[in-house]
């Protein structure tokens, strides 16, 4: 993940901590579920469900009131020869595939990758679908297709079951994988002189390539190919961002959905940038001799590629070129993009989640020092808006200090670029008691509302390190229904629940719906609380 150098926090000690733990997040979201049970009959005797799609017969399974297509192909291995190269549609198989078990996790570009390398591959453009039971062909349901975070490095869409989503708003659910690290997002121009957009942008093709996919076979699922939604968070958010952008993607999607990962903060390097970062990433790989790189690269074993990488995180998709002319945020702010409905929004405290992970017990002394140090002459005021005092402990008040000045405000200022253009929802996720990630809980520390905390409440996502509580399994209910209405109408309308009105088109106050257990409400204060007219007055600074 990289900042869009538009308004972003001055602190210097939160820049690195943030790109090393949204990676650390993806990590601890992203361990492989165990693998699923054979095919079989249905509870009752029924059979397993089987759908044709162009590439041939898929048998699935049936678990309660939904049915699971897992580890289909969307794409041709991306190995071997194919190996950093754009993707190419899967062949055909001969029978009937047997589609209960999930395929692997594309490899993993991080010092801490996923627990069970035997789940990790390059042939791993696959795709899990969810729909409700009585699903049919030509069922026209609205799909939803879902791509995880990771900070373009790491994670998988096997950790994001859509069974409950699917069952409880009457959507197909798609979850995929996307190449990731420097297989997945490498500006060589060797490379991009290989393919028609003049690319290197791996992964954000693989997503195009789930979506043409999507459009040619949902149908056979029961889904509606001409009422698709792009759905994802962190660096997921980030590529739907890239795919709003993306005039390539136009017409593949109807709806837009971004949680935290407001496309004002992702920002994507340009060509010169994205080479230079690439061109030091082959010669770590030992892959220096310019007439040599390209071979050498797809000749290099994964070890290599992922031990060159442990310094040069990669920047993920570029901008500049035939698949992105423009980045995100400026192709949005101009007016030329893939204009659809957009539900947006963050957690309260995202910013707990990367502090608890690096600065655990920061003390009153180095939280001062710190802000003192990376905002100079407006330090003082910084620490007057939010002294330790008034947060109860340093690693609150820095948390605060950087959500504010990062994803809080950052998807404020998005959606108003939005709002402008195009029906708005904007939301803050709000549960006092959220779990956190497994393996993530720093004893004594509240990292509620932190990064990550609402994807156990939208999926079946099974790396909280608690179960939901009935309480907060029924917002999570909620939830679901909310991005269901938006995915089938494009906008957030549920009977019965907290009505969730359209922000507004100026830099005004503009309702917000906070999700919270007890008192899921509208509120016009979001900005007020967050800070953000200060933050505004921040100017850019070079991450």
């Amino acid at each position: 993940m990289r900042w869009l150098g538009k308004r972003p926090s001055r602190l210097s000690s939160v820049r690195p901590l943030l790109g090393t733990a949204l990676a650390l997040a993806a990590l601890l979201a992203s361990a492989p579920p165990a693998p699923a049970a054979p095919s079989a009959a249905a509870p009752g005797g029924t059979p397993s469900p089987v759908v044709a799609v162009a590439q041939g017969v898929l048998r699935g399974r049936t678990l309660d009131g939904a049915q699971e297509f897992l580890g289909v192909p969307y794409a041709a291995p991306p190995v071997g020869a194919d190996r950093l190269r754009a993707p190419r549609p899967p062949a055909r198989w001969p029978g009937v595939r047997e589609a209960a078990r999930q395929a692997p996790a594309c490899l993993q570009f991080s010092p801490f990758g996923l627990g069970d390398p035997q789940a990790v591959s390059e042939d791993c453009l696959y795709l899990d679908v969810y729909r409700p039971r009585a699903a049919r062909p030509g069922g026209r349901l609205p799909v939803v297709l879902w791509m995880h975070g990771g900070a373009y490095s790491q994670g998988t869409g096997t950790q994001f079951g859509g069974r409950t989503m699917a069952e409880l708003t009457g959507s197909v659910v798609v979850s995929i994988n996307y190449r990731l690290g420097q297989l997945g997002y490498l500006g060589l121009p060797e490379l991009g002189r290989e393919n028609p957009l003049r690319s290197g942008s791996f992964g954000l093709m693989d997503q195009l390539q789930a979506l043409r996919w999507t459009r040619e076979n949902i149908g056979a699922f029961g889904g509606d190919p001409g009422n698709v939604t792009v759905s994802g968070q962190s660096a997921g958010a980030g590529s739907v961002c890239a795919l709003l952008a993306a005039p390539p993607a136009a017409g593949l999607f109807h709806r837009a959905v971004l949680q935290s990962g407001p496309c004002t903060l992702l920002r994507t390097p340009d060509g010169a940038g994205a080479e230079a970062h690439a061109r030091s990433f082959a010669a770590k790989a030992g892959c220096s001799v310019p007439a040599e790189v390209t071979a050498c690269l797809r000749a290099a074993s994964g070890t290599a590629l992922i031990e060159a990488a442990r310094t040069l995180p990669t920047p993920g998709p570029a901008s500049g070129d035939r698949l992105l002319p423009a980045g995100p945020a400026q192709a949005i702010g101009s007016g030329a993009w893939n204009k659809v409905p957009v539900l947006i929004g963050s957690t309260r405290s995202e910013a707990r989640f990367f502090v608890a992970l690096t600065q655990p017990r920061l003390t009153t002394e180095e939280y001062a020092a710190q802000v003192l140090a990376g905002y100079g002459a407006a330090g003082p005021e910084v620490l007057a808006r939010y002294p330790v005092a008034d947060h109860g402990s340093p690693y609150l008040a820095l948390s605060a200090l950087t959500t504010d000045s990062t994803f809080a405000c950052h998807t404020a200022w998005t959606a108003q670029l939005f709002a402008s253009q195009v029906p708005t929802f904007v939301y803050e996720f709000d549960d006092p008691h959220s779990p956190t990630l497994a393996g993530a809980q720093v004893p004594g520390l509240d990292q509620s509302n932190a990064h990550s905390a609402e994807l156990a409440y939208l999926y079946d996502f099974t790396m909280g390190e608690r179960p939901l509580t009935p309480v907060q399994a029924a917002l999570g209910n909620r939830m679901k229904r909310y991005w269901g209405a938006f995915a089938r109408f494009g906008a957030p309308v549920v009977p019965g629940q907290t009505a969730w009105p359209a922000a507004g088109a100026g830099s005004g106050s503009s309702p917000v719906l906070t999700l919270h257990p007890s008192a899921t409400r509208t509120t016009t204060s979001f900005g007020t609380d967050h800070q953000c007219a200060f933050w505004r007055t921040q100017p850019p600074r070079p991450l």
